[in-house]
């Protein structure tokens, strides 16, 4: 159930993602990242109430714990989205995104650290792999890679930036849902869920309120395009929640780097990006890393 759960979150976040770009010509970093939010919240809320009443689940005993995780959750993945804009300001949205594809090999770190679940040794070569595709991907064509090392790409880092902090939220969410007990894993899905979301739109809306009132104002005033991005948002975000409350958070995230593909596909077809065969081949070096984790890992 998890692989057909992530492999939706994948879709939902892909064209979630792209809506967002588009945004940009009318909004800044921030609001294109708040609409996710400001749009997600009520709807996560409308889920869990109707969990709740129409099905008649019983609510979760909720241990203080969670409050502090799913806020770590919550404000990493702000951050995350903002570093993963700024990537796609810096070249454009295919290379952005895998740039923060990095997020393979992280996510596999703090699942070994924080929650004791580690891969293999044959899936952390494979990582190393996604890691070396990435870095053959930011490397300039004509230049050489102490280039990189030194000066780097800016995209690049605002993209592992991005990957890190995902992995560092995908972590937290596990550890919040986990926290709720041993009831049905899509209650405690939704309501990690709607208490993140509900965190998140505070967080950012006040600081957008407060350092730019115009464009906290155009996140509602384009409510059209804004709503789309919150449905496909809490419909992505709801997956990857239930994903991880029932498998690994190190293989979820490593099969949803499928993304990388549908990322490519949307690139070339709605948003007129060109790519060269250097990008397309360090992007299969990414993905056949990505492939080791799932197989071997």
């Amino acid at each position: 159930m998890w692989i057909v759960v992530t492999l939706f979150a994948t879709v939902m976040q892909t064209a979630r993602t792209a809506l967002q770009q588009r945004l940009r010509s009318i909004m800044s970093v921030s609001a294109a990242g708040f609409v996710r939010y400001a749009y997600g919240a009520p709807l996560a809320l409308v889920a869990l109430g109707l969990t709740f009443t129409v099905f008649g689940q019983a609510v979760p005993e909720v241990p203080a714990r969670f409050w502090l995780t799913v806020t770590v959750a919550g404000l990493a993945q702000i951050l995350g989205t903002i570093a993963l804009i700024t990537a796609f300001d810096r070249r454009d949205f295919a290379i952005g995104t895998v740039y923060a594809k990095s997020e393979v090999i992280q996510v596999a770190v703090f699942s070994a650290v924080v929650l004791r679940e580690s891969l293999t040794p044959l899936g952390w070569l494979a990582a190393l792999v996604c890691v070396g595709g990435v870095v053959a991907l930011a490397k300039p064509a004509a230049a050489p890679l102490r280039r990189l090392l030194r000066f780097g790409d800016g995209a690049a880092w605002y993209g592992l930036a991005a990957g890190g902090l995902f992995a560092l939220a995908a972590v937290f969410i596990r550890l919040s849902s986990r926290s709720l007990g041993d009831g049905p894993a899509v209650v405690r899905a939704l309501f990690t869920l709607a208490a993140m979301n509900t965190i998140q739109s505070v967080v950012n809306g006040i600081y957008l309120a407060r350092t730019n009132r115009a464009q906290f104002v155009a996140v509602f005033s384009f409510w059209r395009s804004s709503a789309i991005v919150g449905v496909l948002s809490v419909l992505g975000s709801a997956g990857w929640a239930l994903a991880v409350t029932l498998e690994n958070a190190a293989k979820v995230r490593t099969l949803g780097q499928v993304e990388l593909l549908l990322t490519f596909a949307v690139s070339h077809r709605l948003l007129g990006e060109r790519h060269k065969r250097r990008e397309v081949v360090a992007s299969a070096v990414v993905m056949l890393g990505v492939l080791g984790v799932m197989l071997a890992g």
